[in-house]
C-alpha cells in the first residue's frame, strides 16, 4: 500500500516552488496565538458540553429522587434556572468561538513573519488602539472565567459530598443522615425536598448511573473552565507582546521616516552645491 506521506514528500520533491511556499506559510503562522486558541476552543468545548450534561442529569435527579416539580412560568424556580443556565451555556460557545477567531486574525497581522513576507508596513493609531482593545477584553474576559470556575466548583463540591456519602453507607450505617435541598438553598423553607440515608430513594440515587456520571461531567466542566482561564493568560502575553511589537514598529517606522527625509534633504544640498561649482566653473 502507498503511503500518504510518502506521496506527499514525493510531490514536494517534484515541485520545488511548492516546499517554499509551505516552509514560508509555516512561517507566517502565530504558534503562540494557534496554541492558545486551540487551549481556549478545548476549554469552552469541555465546559460547555459536559455543563450542559451535567444540568441535564441535575434536573433528572431532581426530578427522580428529590420530587422536585416544575413551578408555574411566572415562578423562578431551581428547574427553570437551570434551563437559563443552558441558554448561557450556548450563548458562551457561540461568542467564544467568533473571539478566539478575532485574536487569531489580530496574531496574523501582528506577527513579524508577515512584514517580512510582505515588506515594511506602516502601523496606524487605528492598529495600536485594536490591540490595546484586545489586551482589555481578553483581561475582562479572563475576570469573567476565573468567576465561572469559582462557580461550577460548587456544584463539584455538592456531588462530591453527596458522592461521599453514597459510597461510605456502610460506614454511617446506624447515623441518620439526610440530604435536604433547602440546605443548598435549591428549594424555598417551606419546601420539604429531602433524602435519608435508611431510604430506598437514597439506595436508588446512589446506585444509579445518573449520580456517579453528572459528578465527573462537572468535574470536566471545571477542568474545561480552568482549560479557559489558562487559555486567557496566554493570550494576555501574546497580546502585550503583539502591543509592545506595534509600538516598537511604529516608532521604527517614524525614525525611517525622519532618517528618509533628512538623507532626501542632504541629496538635495549636495546636488545644489554642485549644480553651483558646475557654474562657477563654467
Amino acid at each position: 500500500p502507498i503511503n500518504l506521506l510518502n506521496v506527499l514528500l514525493f510531490s514536494l520533491c517534484l515541485c520545488p516552488g511548492c516546499f517554499e511556499c509551505c516552509v514560508k506559510c509555516l512561517g507566517v503562522l502565530p504558534y503562540a496565538s494557534l496554541f492558545a486558541t486551540i487551549l481556549l476552543y478545548a476549554g469552552v468545548a469541555l465546559f460547555c458540553g459536559c455543563g450542559h450534561e451535567a444540568l441535564s442529569g441535575t434536573v433528572t435527579i431532581l426530578q427522580n429522587y428529590f420530587e422536585v416539580v416544575r413551578a408555574p412560568v411566572e415562578t423562578l424556580d431551581v428547574l427553570t434556572m437551570i434551563d437559563i443556565l443552558k441558554y448561557v451555556i450556548y450563548g458562551i460557545a457561540a461568542a467564544f468561538f467568533v473571539y478566539g477567531i478575532l485574536l487569531m486574525v489580530e496574531g496574523f497581522f501582528t506577527t513579524g513573519a508577515i512584514r517580512d513576507l510582505y515588506g515594511d508596513f506602516k502601523i496606524t493609531a487605528c492598529g495600536r488602539c485594536v490591540s490595546a482593545w484586545f489586551i482589555m477584553l481578553t483581561y475582562i474576559f479572563f475576570l469573567a472565567w476565573l468567576g465561572v470556575t469559582a462557580f461550577t466548583s460548587l456544584p463539584v463540591f455538592m456531588y462530591f459530598n453527596i458522592w461521599t456519602i453514597c459510597q461510605n453507607t456502610t460506614v454511617v450505617e446506624g447515623a441518620n443522615l439526610c440530604l435536604d435541598l433547602r440546605q443548598f438553598g435549591m428549594v424555598t423553607i417551606g419546601e420539604e425536598r429531602k433524602v435519608c440515608t435508611g431510604s430506598e430513594k437514597f439506595f436508588k440515587m446512589c446506585e444509579s448511573n445518573e449520580l456517579d456520571m453528572t459528578f465527573h461531567l462537572f468535574v470536566c466542566a471545571l477542568a474545561g473552565a480552568g482549560a479557559a482561564v489558562i487559555a486567557m493568560v496566554h493570550y494576555l502575553m501574546v497580546l502585550s507582546a503583539n502591543w509592545a511589537y506595534v509600538k516598537d514598529a511604529c516608532r521604527m517606522q517614524k525614525y525611517e521616516d525622519i532618517k528618509s527625509k533628512e538623507e532626501q534633504e542632504l541629496h538635495d544640498i549636495h546636488s545644489t552645491r554642485s549644480k553651483e561649482r558646475l557654474n562657477a566653473y563654467t
